[in-house]
């Protein structure tokens, strides 16, 4: 067989190879930020760090965890996540659904795609959005970070793409067994389509999380999400916001805190990534018609 052949043998070596060194070079920026994060302020500030602490000591993540504008910004971005995937989601399954369907049971179906893959294209900038969120009284509210991503074109486009693949008779058993529309999606669509559902929640996910601008420009300090925070510490340097003094610096530098900050920032989608790994492998309409 040709699976056995010296040839296949060695670029099956070199594959893997391959991928276990991009998983190395993946892997060690934040296994050196992990040593940083418990190493102590003189070898951290000598910059004498690599892979290994030095003087290890858990004081960053103490410090980091006490801080009263680091936990809030957290319980910020989690009401955000949760928010905007809950809203996001429902969105989208009950607009990509109806437009998935037949022409006889929406005739119009293609007019509205069109609609929202022109929103795609174009859209009103920032100037406008700012405006809008004035006009709407929504200036440093929760709502300001969740409705704008409440109607995610692309996110519809896809979901609305895989129930157009799956089998007709579904639906048609549905509708002959006395089942109308809103049960045939919450009983049969809906658990069929578990995989995609959770693929676009985690792209959700990851995108409330990370989102930094909007926070800054539309909620006062008070009520930043955990990204708009990091970024003004880490990149706009400005460690005020770190709720430290002097006092609590002696053994731990600001790069150490700001380390531990990064790593418990990234610490919930890193853990959610292996729990939902199997809805990305699973087949997607596996079982879902028997001949």
């Amino acid at each position: 067989m040709y699976y056995k052949s010296p040839v296949y043998r060695s670029f099956y070596v070199l594959i893997v190879a391959a991928l276990a060194a991009l998983s190395v070079v993946c892997l060690l920026p934040m296994v050196h930020v992990l040593a940083v994060s418990v190493s102590g302020k003189s070898a951290t500030a000598a910059n004498l760090v690599t892979f290994w602490p030095i003087d290890f000591t858990w004081d960053a993540y103490v410090k980091t965890l006490s801080n009263d504008n680091f936990i809030r910004s957290l319980g910020n971005t989690v009401v955000r996540v949760l928010l905007g995937v809950s809203i996001g989601m429902l969105i989208t399954i009950t607009a990509a659904y109806p437009l998935s369907r037949d022409r006889r049971f929406f005739p119009r179906a293609g007019a509205y795609t069109w609609f929202f893959v022109i929103t795609m294209l174009f859209n009103g900038g920032l100037v406008p959005g700012y405006i809008l969120m004035q006009k709407l009284h929504l200036m440093n509210s929760i709502w300001a970070l969740v409705l704008p991503m409440a109607v995610n074109a692309y996110t519809i486009l896809l979901m609305l793409n895989f129930y157009r693949t799956l089998p007709k008779e579904l639906e048609e058993a549905a509708l002959i067994d006395g089942a109308g529309q809103w049960k045939a999606l919450f009983l049969i669509y809906i658990p069929i389509s578990l995989p995609a559902v959770t693929t676009l929640s985690l792209i959700t996910i990851v995108y409330h999380w990370n989102a930094w601008f909007d926070g800054m420009i539309y909620m006062k300090e008070a009520k930043w999400p955990l990204a708009t925070l990091m970024q003004s510490i880490i990149v706009q340097i400005d460690i005020t916001k770190m709720g430290l003094n002097t006092s609590q610096m002696d053994n731990i530098s600001d790069r150490t805190v700001k380390a531990a900050q990064i790593l418990i920032g990234a610490l919930p989608i890193l853990l959610l990534y292996p729990f939902l790994q199997k809805f990305f492998v699973k087949g997607m309409v596996l079982g879902a018609v028997k001949e």
